[in-house]
C-alpha cells in the first residue's frame, strides 16, 4: 500500500533574511572584493529601490563599447549610439560621461534608453519594458546590472528611461576598480517587453458538486484476499475518483481494524489537469440504522492518479463482524463517497 497512498505532511517554511546595503557601498563591494568566489553566475546584492549586481552573462540586447574614453573624459553632452532591434522595437542608447544633471546625475555615469521609429505604432501606443543597464568590469570579466524592478511604461509623453546614477564617476575612474582597461570602457542594455498575459488559470472551489455521491456495495466480504480492492472510476467535477480498501487491514490498523481510502484518477477529455481540491465525507454504512460510520478528510491530490487520502480505521474488524452492529449484512458492505468540495480549473480571458 505504500506505492498507493501518501501520508499528509506539514510542510516549514524557513525565511532568509538578506541584509542590504546602500548603491554606492554595494558597488564598493562588488568590485574591491577580489578573493569573493560566486557559486553561481549571479550575485544577488540589493538596496531598496535600485538594484545593483555582478553578473558573466553579457547584455542581450545592445552592447557599446569606447575605445578611446579619454577622448570624450569631461564631456557633457551625450553620446547616442546607432539605431537597434529589441523584442520587435527600435532603440538608442543615450550615455552621458560627466552625468545628467536634469536627472540628479551630476558625479555619476548616466544612461538611458529612448524608443525610436515609433511613427508607424498606433496613436496611442505603449511599450511596457523590464529594463536592466550594464557597465562592464573588464577585470573581473563580469558586467555591473543595474535595474529597480519596476516596468518602464514608453509612450509618446515618456520616450527614454534610465538611469541618472548609474555609477560613481569616481569609482568608474578609479583604474583598480576596472571598468576602464587600456582606455576602454562598455556599456549595455537589455530590453524585455512586458505584454499583459491574454488569458489566466482561474481555479474555483465548488461545494457540494453534482453527482456528488458514490456508493460502492462489496458482496461476498469473508472471501476476499489480503489485498486492496478498487471500486469502479466516478466522475465527479473534471476528475475521475475511486475508492480503495484491504480487507485485512492496512498500515497501524492491521489487522484489527478496517482502512479505507479515496483515490484520484485521471481527468475527463479536455480538462484542465493540476492539482485538484478534494474534500470527502466517507461512510461505512449501517445497514440496519442510521449509525454510519464516517470520516471526512480534504486534501490537493496530485496531477497523477494513485494518491489516496483516507484512514487505517474506519471501523474495528471484531465490531464489523459482530451481526448485531448492522454494517455486515448477508456478507456485504457499503461504502459511500460524498465529495462536499472540489477544484475545477478553468483557462479564461485575463
Amino acid at each position: 500500500m505504500d506505492n498507493r497512498k501518501w501520508s499528509l505532511s506539514i510542510i516549514s517554511l524557513v525565511f532568509l533574511f538578506i541584509t542590504c546595503s546602500s548603491a554606492d557601498f554595494l558597488i564598493q563591494q562588488v568590485t574591491k572584493d577580489r578573493g569573493t568566489t560566486y557559486n553561481s553566475s549571479y550575485s544577488l546584492e540589493a538596496n531598496l529601490g535600485v538594484t545593483r549586481v555582478l553578473r558573466e552573462e553579457r547584455p542581450s540586447s545592445k552592447i557599446v563599447t569606447i575605445a578611446s574614453y579619454s577622448v570624450i573624459k569631461g564631456r557633457g553632452e551625450p553620446y547616442q549610439s546607432s539605431v537597434f532591434e529589441a523584442a520587435g522595437y527600435k532603440w538608442r542608447l543615450v550615455l552621458y560621461m560627466i552625468g545628467n544633471i536634469n536627472d540628479g546625475g551630476a558625479g555619476y555615469i548616466s544612461l538611458y534608453v529612448r524608443i525610436e521609429e515609433t511613427e508607424s505604432l498606433p496613436s496611442s501606443w505603449e511599450v511596457n519594458v523590464d529594463l536592466k543597464l550594464f557597465v562592464h568590469n573588464l577585470n573581473q570579466r563580469k558586467y555591473l546590472t543595474v535595474t529597480d524592478g519596476t516596468v518602464k511604461r514608453f509612450n509618446n509623453a515618456k520616450k527614454e528611461w534610465g538611469f541618472g546614477q548609474l555609477i560613481p564617476l569616481s569609482t568608474f575612474e578609479n583604474t583598480n576598480e576596472g571598468y576602464i582597461v587600456q582606455d576602454t570602457c562598455s556599456f549595455g542594455a537589455e530590453i524585455f517587453v512586458v505584454k499583459p498575459a491574454e488569458q489566466q488559470e482561474k481555479v474555483t472551489f465548488i461545494s457540494n458538486p453534482t453527482d456528488n455521491v458514490f456508493t460502492w456495495k462489496i458482496l461476498r466480504f469473508s472471501t476476499l484476499e489480503d489485498r486492496f480492492y478498487y471500486s469502479d472510476d466516478f466522475l465527479v467535477g473534471d476528475r475521475y475518483w475511486r475508492l480503495g480498501f484491504n480487507p485485512k487491514g492496512d498500515g497501524d490498523g492491521r489487522p484489527t481494524a478496517l482502512p479505507i481510502f479515496l483515490f484520484a484518477q485521471g481527468f475527463k477529455q479536455n480538462a484542465v489537469a493540476t492539482n485538484t481540491w478534494g474534500a470527502v465525507n466517507i461512510r461505512l454504512k449501517n445497514q440496519r440504522s442510521t449509525n454510519h460510520r464516517q470520516i471526512y478528510s480534504a486534501a490537493w491530490y496530485p496531477i497523477g492518479s494513485g494518491y489516496g487520502v483516507g484512514v487505517n480505521n474506519i471501523i474495528l474488524l471484531a465490531d464489523l463482524n459482530d451481526a448485531s452492529k448492522g454494517y455486515l449484512v448477508n456478507d456485504a458492505i457499503i461504502f459511500e463517497a460524498e465529495l462536499v468540495k472540489i477544484s475545477v480549473t478553468n483557462i479564461v480571458s485575463a
